[in-house]
């Protein structure tokens, strides 16, 4: 057999009594572990957010050596799917100024919130999504879902958020220019809470991008790998992720008081 592959005999049973080294065993328990990890997230992390969910569990590798052994599992992330625009800004409201021009560095809680509606598609059709979250904690603080992309649900949104987080008189809301916040009645609501309205300039989505981030990682790592036979399987979808999974920092989500901290809670009480 030696003679057939052309090796000499000494050479072939220095081949079979040849262990693997200790970095080679470790790069394949390393790749078990990177699998595993790669279906857990739904294929959607890249290498840093693949570290970070490893090192989370107990296993600490290199960014090097994970984008190495990454390529060796030829592991790609699934792409993220283009989604129109939602909101129409051509109306006859009044539009606030943009106060915050993309400078999103607030210095603590309930200082700035970002509000945004999506869409989800269904067989029975469209289930409309409105969305609060707070810049600083990146929690998502309110949110409502519906058959219609109304002034109501954006309102639903921002009452949880305001019964949730008793925010302080000067903190900024920041939107687009679609009807829905601008409409008399959400604009009141502000007013009345103590909230400073800001609105992007049309056509400039950059301009709220905290938002414009969640609803790309809330379909990417979770909507797109669904096809929702009606709107109350998409719901139940959207809140676990919402609530249980968290959002770009991997942070739980306040809704309402519940999952709160004790002392969260002691503090909403004395109001």
């Amino acid at each position: 057999m030696c003679q057939v592959f052309g090796v000499s005999r000494s050479g072939y049973y220095n081949w079979v009594q040849h262990e693997p080294s200790d970095r080679k065993q470790s790069d394949e328990r390393l790749k078990l572990e990177i699998k595993v990890a790669h279906i857990r997230t739904r294929e959607t992390y890249g290498t840093r957010r693949l570290q970070t969910e490893l090192a989370e569990n107990g296993i600490i590798v290199g960014r090097d050596r994970l984008a190495r052994l990454r390529k060796e599992l030829r592991l790609r992330c699934k792409q993220k799917r283009k989604f129109r625009a939602t909101t129409n800004p051509n109306h006859n409201l009044p539009v606030a100024p943009n106060l915050l021009n993309q400078t999103f560095a607030p210095t603590a809680p309930n200082q700035v919130w970002v509000a945004d509606l999506t869409y989800v598609a269904t067989q029975e059709g469209w289930l409309y999504l409105a969305g609060i979250k707070d810049v600083y904690t990146c929690e998502i603080v309110g949110y409502a879902m519906g058959e219609r992309m109304t002034k109501e649900l954006t309102g639903k949104a921002l009452f949880m958020a305001l019964r949730s987080q008793r925010p302080p008189a000067g903190l900024i809301h920041h939107s687009d220019r679609g009807s829905q916040y601008c409409a008399y009645d959400y604009r009141v609501i502000q007013e009345q809470s103590g909230l400073k309205t800001s609105m992007s300039r049309k056509g400039h989505c950059y301009d709220n991008a905290p938002m414009e981030s969640f609803w790309g990682t809330l379909k990417n790592e979770s909507l797109s790998h669904y096809r929702f036979n009606n709107r109350d399987e998409a719901i139940s979808v959207i809140r676990e992720y919402i609530e249980i999974f968290g959002n770009d920092s991997n942070l739980l989500i306040v809704f309402y008081v519940q999952i709160m901290p004790d002392d969260l809670v002691m503090q909403l009480h004395r109001f």
